[in-house]
């Protein structure tokens, strides 16, 4: 696994930050929390967690346009980042709160999505113990870590945390995400070349759990 650095308070903002940086890979987090619920949950008695991902022009090799979160591939990461959140939040002790966490790619070189899943956790847990001590929230609704890591199969290795050459090459790759338990958030995977075997996906899972609990140990620290 690449290096990984954390920095909080990242800009100087009411807003929580972190700055997450996997190896090349930086991403900015922020949250936001307004008191004004989506429609269908109004006079209800749960909160809300939803994310937006998006790359800034400068992150990648080519530029990125400004809409670019309006495409595909920015709604579906957006959605698997909220989704992700959402798994290990306690919505029940968030009523009357609606949080938007905003992860903006400052650069990309492969585990964006992983990335930015990771970074926003923190970011969450952040914001989450500061309601907490301002007497708006009795507790932390976390109710576990969440986190992610890219992982493949590449030239015949199996290889964690893929960077921007190892997933251009990649004949196979995943995005596995965990909680602290190891139960399943979600797993994202193609065969990019040739189909692969049980065996295969169950070796990839293996090797991802012990990088995973050194991604929540950092959470914890």
């Amino acid at each position: 696994m690449r290096e990984i650095k954390i920095t909080k308070d990242f800009i100087n903002s009411k807003n929580t930050s972190v700055l997450y940086e996997s190896g090349n890979t930086k991403v900015l987090i922020t949250v936001s929390i307004s008191d004004r619920l989506p429609r269908w949950l109004e006079n209800g008695d749960s909160g809300w967690v939803t994310a937006e991902y998006s790359m800034l022009p400068g992150s990648s090799g080519s530029r990125v346009p400004r809409k670019s979160y309006e495409g595909g591939r920015s709604k579906e990461i957006s959605r698997l980042i909220g989704r992700s959140l959402r798994a290990v939040c306690n919505l029940k002790l968030l009523n009357g709160y609606s949080v938007t966490v905003d992860c903006d790619v400052l650069e990309a070189d492969g585990g964006t999505r992983t990335a930015s899943i990771n970074g926003s956790w923190i970011a969450l847990n952040e914001s989450f113990n500061k309601l907490v001590e301002n007497g708006k929230m009795n507790q932390n609704p976390l109710m576990n870590h969440v986190a992610a890591l890219s992982v493949g199969i590449v030239e015949g290795e199996y290889i964690v945390d893929l960077d921007y050459k190892n997933d251009s090459n990649a004949q196979v790759d995943l995005n596995i995400v965990l909680n602290d338990n190891f139960e399943i958030l979600e797993i994202q995977g193609t065969a990019e070349k040739k189909p692969f075997s049980k065996e295969d996906l169950d070796k990839l899972f293996e090797i991802t759990k012990p990088e995973i609990e050194k991604i929540i140990t950092l959470q914890k620290d």
